[in-house]
């Protein structure tokens, strides 16, 4: 690896950042499959290492996550339970998606339990420091304990599940699912907005990475072969897809979306970081911000209007009265009414009619009120 020139380490990082396996990368730029094997464990251990110098005291709005399946050396069906516990067979890529930006918060690689949702969650709270508005994820039963032990009952989370089974037996819809699925929102915290709830922009990026990472194609034999490497063949992706990538809807990096870059990056400037970033741990966690409401008018249901809050009006703040002191009534100053243009009525101004005396004892009182 230490041989490699300038030119050729470039060429190498291309191809794998292009979705090529190590043999066609040796195809395509001359270089051994062992050296290439080399520099892409070392670039993919130090993207990782990159990703967590960036990647932390974010406040995304929105939060989508999803696992991408893969397997290392051969299927899950046919690993000893020595294999594993090795990190044979089944490979899944925990990936938490911010939207609107696309960044790829994190991402854990590990078997589809509920350890490793947990390991996930850890490291997705770890860089974040405000509540997301709204969280969505496909009905995976583990996410669930997840968000609650590291997010709180607080945050707004809801469950996307998508029902393929028709006339009771599913259906094999092995690479493409039917048009129209059967779609069910379920709200596990919060109060969410459910309509907005979805995870289809974190499916499309699935399909994204399946073109970065070529280990993660079906019916191909660039599977890898090595848990270490396909740790670092996801890492080396997802550092490429945050930094360089420019996604057509939001024409800037999902990087300088978020705000951890100011440019787009090229090869050569991720090559010079990779190749000198220092071994640097994920984030501590920190406590959560609560997030301000975007907006201070919400809609009544039944399109019976709007419920705004006016600045300025509330109610009074009262001293705490002396434990010795008889109980006194306060006095609220009365507020005029706004005058708004719109005709919106405020529901915090409001005058205090004046106390009437007690009439006297045997007084007929009139039902109908005063004349």
């Amino acid at each position: 690896m230490s041989v490699l020139v300038r030119e050729q380490q470039l060429q190498v990082l291309a191809a794998l950042v292009d979705g090529n396996s190590e043999r066609a990368a040796e195809r395509l730029t001359g270089v051994t499959k062992k050296t290439i094997g080399k520099l892409a464990l070392r670039l993919g251990t130090a993207a990782g290492y990159l990703h967590n110098t960036m990647a932390h005291d974010l406040a995304p709005p929105v939060l989508e996550l999803d696992e991408i399946w893969s397997y290392v050396r051969k299927k899950q069906a046919r690993v000893t339970p020595a294999e594993h516990a090795a990190g044979f067979g089944e490979a899944y890529s925990f990936v938490g998606l911010a939207m609107p930006s696309r960044y790829a918060v994190t991402w854990h690689v590990g078997k589809r339990d509920q350890v490793h949702t947990d390991a996930f969650a850890v490291d997705l709270r770890s860089r974040i420091v405000v509540t997301p508005a709204l969280m969505t994820s496909d009905g995976f039963a583990p996410y669930v304990s997840a968000i609650e032990r590291t997010f709180g009952r607080s945050v707004n989370y809801v469950q996307v599940v998508k029902n393929y089974t028709k006339g009771g037996r599913r259906d094999d819809h092995r690479y493409e699912p039917p048009r129209d699925p059967f779609i069910t929102k379920h709200v596990v915290f919060g109060a969410p907005n459910v309509d907005a709830a979805t995870t289809t922009h974190i499916e499309r990026n699935n399909g994204t990475m399946r073109h970065f990472i070529g280990r993660m194609r079906r019916l191909v034999y660039a599977f890898s072969k090595s848990p270490e490497h396909h740790r670092a063949a996801v890492a080396l992706a997802y550092c490429y897809y945050n930094l360089c990538w420019i996604p057509r809807t939001t024409r800037v990096t999902p990087a300088m979306a978020i705000g951890v870059a100011k440019h787009p990056w090229d090869l050569s400037e991720l090559l010079d970081a990779l190749l000198s970033v220092p071994e640097t741990r994920a984030p501590v966690v920190q406590a959560l911000t609560a997030r301000k409401p975007e907006t201070t008018a919400r809609e009544l249901p039944n399109g019976r209007g709007f419920l705004r809050v006016v600045p300025g009006a509330g109610p009074a703040v009262l001293a705490a009265p002396s434990p010795s002191a008889p109980p006194a009534v306060a006095a609220v100053a009365p507020v005029e009414p706004s005058a708004d243009p719109t005709g919106q009525l405020d529901l915090l101004a409001w005058r205090p009619r004046p106390a009437k005396p007690a009439p006297p004892h045997g007084t007929q009182l009139n039902l109908f009120g005063d004349e």
